[in-house]
């Protein structure tokens, strides 16, 4: 008599630990202040479920918006064995003017049991509301000046590091003046610069000479005229020379004495050289200088 009214004492509790589809609840939540607009806040649920019970993913909250200030941005759900672990996370768009409280709102998340009627809904588990608290972003106290109201500039950004452009740059100015160069020289641009100086370093050269240096003088000058010709000048070739070079012509009796003065020198024996031949064949190299400057 005694057993069985113990048996009967029990019988209550035991049906309502079987009909118990959840173990073990936990509802993890951050802090519940400091926010601001724009802030995100996770949320995080704990459940374990009996053997035979499992959690109905429909049930759960759906993301996107909930109300005009309120976004659900994520819903992810992780299992093991009969743990269910649901991470949520909130965004609030609300924007107060003083601190203010506000709430997540709660929802009801069901249960199947068994496997061969997973649609039924047989029991669910509440989750609470949970409250915190949402800050402005102005200032409490705005303070004023005689314009108006007073606003603080935004702070300056933050400045990019810009060597590695300033190296890239010198490297494509650097390659394209070498550009620019080898291509003037296979062009032929550069000699047509040093035509212009040919005399120019010849009467600098023979500025120091004497009569003495004559063959040094002679070889100045045909070194001026053959670069110039782009080719060894000679005598019988002053009229192919003119040709090319039209205006040589107005001192082509200068230049007819000077290659026969200079044939005699190197070819003739006892050739006796005096200062008036030197100073002839300098002024022939001034006239030469003048033509090459476009002044004659």
């Amino acid at each position: 008599m005694r057993t069985l009214l113990i048996l009967i004492l029990l019988l209550p509790a035991c049906s309502g630990s079987i009909n118990t589809p959840v173990s073990y609840f936990n509802v993890e939540t951050p802090r519940p202040f400091g926010y601001v607009i724009g802030d995100e806040i996770p949320q995080r649920i704990i459940i374990e479920t009996r053997s035979g019970i499992s959690l109905q993913a429909t049930s759960l909250p759906a993301k996107g918006q909930i109300n005009r200030w309120l976004n659900l941005n994520q819903v992810a759900v992780k299992q093991n064995g009969q743990r269910y672990q649901i991470d949520l996370r909130y965004q609030v768009f609300y924007a107060p003017p003083t601190v203010k409280a506000l709430t997540l709102p709660g929802f009801t998340v069901q249960f199947n049991q068994g496997e061969n009627r997973p649609e039924q809904k047989i029991l669910s588990q509440n989750i609470p509301a949970w409250s915190f608290t949402l800050s402005p972003l102005r200032e409490l106290v705005v303070r004023q000046t005689e314009q108006g109201e007073y606003l603080r500039p935004d702070s300056p950004p933050q400045l990019l590091e810009n060597t590695q452009a300033w190296y890239g740059l010198s490297a494509s100015l650097t390659v394209t003046v070498l550009t620019a160069a080898y291509l003037s020289f296979l062009y032929g641009f550069f000699p047509k610069l040093l035509r212009r100086t040919l005399f120019k370093q010849a009467l600098r050269k023979l500025a120091g000479l004497s009569k003495t240096d004559m063959e040094q003088v002679l070889s100045i000058v045909h070194y001026a005229l053959n670069s110039l010709n782009g080719q060894p000048l000679f005598y019988n070739q002053l009229s192919d020379f003119y040709q090319r070079n039209p205006q040589y012509r107005q001192i082509s009796t200068k230049l007819e004495w000077f290659f026969n003065y200079s044939n005699r020198y190197f070819f003739s024996a006892g050739m006796i050289t005096v200062t008036p031949d030197l100073q002839q064949i300098k002024d022939l190299c001034e006239q030469c200088r003048k033509i090459e400057r476009g002044s004659l």
